[in-house]
């Protein structure tokens, strides 16, 4: 077991370091709002702190689940930044969604500090965190990887090393381009059903058994056809995510013309005032024709 310290305690961090507590190990947690942190020792008992370095402090492992790029920089390397209180040979896994770019940047600054960091993306949402099922997506050194993916472990249904430092990051924009044509497609197809009059559940119940399949059509079909939409993944988290897809597109070279309308589309949500909606409520912008 290792003493582990984990930094963000949103709707995926808190489970997660909660199966890190339930897995027998020392656990220190760090939330900017400190009612939650507060919250999370009283469930989980291990120890809180009070600013990234306090809880980084002795830690072999510091897991880091934030919001975007900025955040990771503060957690890292800002005022009480994590990296200045890690001891040399600790290992820093990040498992927020950010730029490649930030990942390298924090390897970087990790690096002259003797620190290793894996940069370890996740997929699953807030059940796959809540049941310890997630995908996780790894970049960074061999051996590093290796010692930390034991850890990791308690809440991944799944954990595979994919290349060098932002690998895992560059991965997780492959999850997300997937799943935005994916969204959108059951949205049409959903919203069709409902248009020619057909049972959108009997639809979905045939349909899934065959090549349209789907997480999403078996996981989001009710509540979209109830047109319910809190719970899940924010719209606002998804458009950030799609953003970094963009750019890094355009660095590569690569094209993405359906990632690039489905964001579009879900610019059109958030004008509808849905940017906390699930990235389901794509269906809730066709209706809006009606």
């Amino acid at each position: 077991m290792a003493k582990v310290a984990f930094l963000g305690l949103g709707v995926m961090g808190y489970p997660m370091a909660g199966h890190l507590a339930k897995a027998g190990h020392e656990v220190t947690v760090y939330n900017r709002t400190a009612a939650k942190t507060e919250a999370w020792v009283a469930e989980h008992g291990g120890a809180q702190a009070a600013t990234p370095a306090e809880a980084a402090a002795g830690a072999e492992f510091v897991m880091s689940c934030v919001g975007n790029d900025d955040d990771l920089r503060q957690v890292c390397t800002g005022e009480d930044g994590a990296l200045g209180a890690m001891e040399s040979g600790a290992v820093f896994v990040d498992h927020t969604t950010v730029s490649a770019m930030v990942t390298r940047e924090m390897a970087a600054a990790a690096q002259q500090r003797g620190v290793a960091f894996v940069d370890a993306p996740i997929s699953g949402g807030q059940a796959g965190a809540e049941n310890g099922q997630l995908s996780v997506m790894c970049g960074g050194d061999a051996d590093a990887y290796a010692r930390a993916e034991p850890v990791i472990d308690a809440y991944a249904k799944i954990c595979r090393r994919l290349g060098d430092s932002g690998a895992g990051q560059m991965t997780k924009a492959c999850n997300q381009i997937a799943i935005a044509g994916l969204v959108q497609g059951l949205s049409e197809a959903l919203h069709f059903a409902e248009k020619a009059g057909l049972d959108g559940r009997a639809v979905v119940e045939v349909i899934s058994q065959g090549a349209a399949g789907s997480w999403q059509m078996s996981n989001r079909y009710e509540t979209m056809l109830d047109d319910k939409f809190d719970h899940g993944f924010a719209v606002d988290w998804m458009r950030k995510d799609l953003g970094i897809c963009l750019a890094t597109a355009n660095e590569t070279g690569a094209s993405l013309p359906v990632t690039a309308l489905v964001d579009q589309f879900y610019k059109d949500v958030q004008n509808m005032g849905g940017g906390r909606w699930d990235t389901s409520s794509l269906i809730r912008r066709l209706r809006r024709f009606e």
